[in-house]
């Protein structure tokens, strides 16, 4: 048996790509394991609490909300909305930064000048405000919520990959690429953007868990997914008519959104301890 990539024998990696991989599983599955409709509202249910209660009932095992609806429906539903733009809106800020961070990097001269004032001029702007404009500008959506934070978080990736990309470009091994006649896309494929990959990928785990948090501040104000479609920072929302009737309501998403942040988090940590030559290192040293 052949053993572990050295990234999978970290505690930390285990512990959040474990927690990552049961949320995207929830978020897959959410038809097959939500007892009820998310918006199937029972005026005559309103309020129920967990089912370990003394009134709680067996059919609501996490209670319901002011309009009767299955809270732990909506926590499964919601972790499609959540896991979505954890996904793809970190993918997306992702590559837009990666790509620019690169050429900023390699060539330098004008190109970097242009792209680290545009990331400048970006990053003065504070990152929920620039969203909340984004999505006043779009209006409500799913799509509109990725699109809006690739937007505005790319600058994330440009700004820590570049000095990754400056530190690499300097190295033996690319100089010899370029003194061998290697192109400019072959060189910064082949040598510069394995290098950096490590670090890519850390970012990328922590990006996804900013994500989820402002998606939830989006839903929270009412600019994200539609008022039909469950999402964690709605149901707080909502939940604060009722917080001394049903504190539950009010917990619960928020338990939710910490235990997807603390997830990618513990990823982002994990692996950049174990794929981060320099940092494996320094606690050999």
């Amino acid at each position: 048996m052949k053993r572990l990539p050295r990234w999978l024998r970290s505690g930390r990696v285990v512990a959040g790509l474990a927690i990552v991989v049961a949320l995207l599983a929830i978020a897959l599955l959410a038809p097959l394991l939500a007892p009820h409709d998310p918006e199937e509202q029972n005026i005559l249910a309103a309020l129920v609490p967990p089912a370990w209660s003394p009134d709680g009932d067996a059919s609501f095992p996490l209670g319901t909300d002011s309009l009767g609806r299955c809270i732990l429906s909506r926590l499964i539903y919601g972790s499609r909305v959540a896991m979505t733009v954890a996904v793809f809106a970190s993918l997306g800020a992702m590559v837009v930064g990666t790509i620019l961070a690169h050429l900023a990097g390699y060539f330098g001269g004008w190109v970097a000048w242009l792209i680290g004032r545009t990331v400048d001029v970006w990053m003065s702007f504070p990152p929920v405000v620039l969203s909340l404009i984004l999505m006043t500008g779009f209006g409500v959506g799913l799509t509109n919520v990725v699109l809006a934070i690739i937007l505005v978080d790319w600058t994330r990736f440009c700004r820590v990959l570049r000095v990754e990309v400056l530190t690499v470009v300097r190295r033996d091994y690319v100089a010899a690429a370029r003194l061998l006649g290697f192109s400019h896309a072959r060189t910064l494929r082949r040598e510069v953007f394995p290098a950096t990959l490590p670090l890519l990928v850390t970012i990328l785990s922590l990006e996804a868990g900013i994500a989820v948090i402002v998606e939830a501040i989006l839903s929270f104000v009412g600019l994200s997914v539609e008022s039909n479609r469950a999402a964690w920072g709605q149901m707080i929302a909502d939940a604060r008519q009722t917080i001394y009737q049903s504190p539950w309501n009010l917990v619960l998403p928020i338990l939710a959104i910490f235990i997807t942040v603390f997830g990618f988090n513990m990823l982002g940590d994990g692996l950049r301890r174990t794929l981060d030559v320099r940092v494996s290192e320094t606690r050999r040293g």
